[in-house]
């Protein structure tokens, strides 16, 4: 069954973060994850916030854990840390 991170983020600094996702990608896709929503554009409906939204699937909950807890993700996590803030969860999808 597939799993999902999902984070609404406020960056705070735009060239750390650019930082991030360039050295984050590579490490999703060696846990198995594909990007579902990266930050594109959006229409607010409700609310005035405007976070960064970003869904990875990956193809287990053992798989998003094994990326976020990961000894190759700990320092590029720091980065985003240190470029925004904001929530990040690891859910399970349905079955397909």
């Amino acid at each position: 069954m597939p799993a999902y991170l999902v984070a609404r983020l406020e960056v705070h600094d735009i060239e750390g973060f650019a930082a991030y996702a360039r050295a984050v990608e590579p490490i999703v896709k060696a846990h198995g994850g594909r990007y579902v929503i990266r930050g594109g554009p959006m229409e607010i409906k409700e609310g005035t916030s405007q976070p960064r939204i970003v869904v990875v699937e990956f193809p287990t909950m053992e798989a998003a854990k094994a990326f976020y807890e990961g000894d190759d993700y700990a320092p590029v996590l720091q980065m985003r840390l240190d470029a925004s803030k904001g929530d990040l969860v690891l859910v399970e999808g349905v079955p397909g």
